[in-house]
């Protein structure tokens, strides 16, 4: 349960990371929705894996490059189901965009991603 939960403060962190590049992006750079919700993405994922290898499920001991690798797996479907999420929520459901990335990444998030870092990425077996 403990691991739960850093892992939900680990994804509020990289989440706060990932709305901000995604509203500078849209609103100062005139980036469009898409393009700023993937860009978020990036961010946000680089500051989760550290924060997952380092304090979530403290894996400092096993091979960072096996990490990384099973993390980019993790974290491509993780962008292709936020980014299509995004879309279809903004574009068919008519939601603000950074309404469908906060639905989309709570919902991808607290599912998808706790599970594939809990069981494939930071193991502790």
């Amino acid at each position: 349960m403990l691991s739960f939960v850093k892992a939900q403060l680990s994804s509020l962190i990289a989440s706060a990371a990932d709305f901000a590049t995604t509203l500078v992006l849209v609103e100062f750079i005139a980036a469009g929705y898409v393009t700023a919700s993937v860009a978020g993405t990036i961010l946000g994922g680089c500051v989760n894996f550290y924060m997952g290898r380092n304090w979530v499920f403290n894996a400092t001991k096993k091979s960072i490059k096996l990490q990384i690798v099973k993390y980019i797996l993790v974290w491509t479907g993780n962008l292709l189901l936020v980014t299509a999420s995004v879309y279809m929520l903004t574009h068919f459901g008519k939601l603000n965009y950074m309404a469908s990335k906060i639905i989309a990444s709570i919902l991808i998030g607290t599912t998808y991603n706790y599970l594939m870092q809990k069981q494939f990425i930071f193991i502790n077996k």
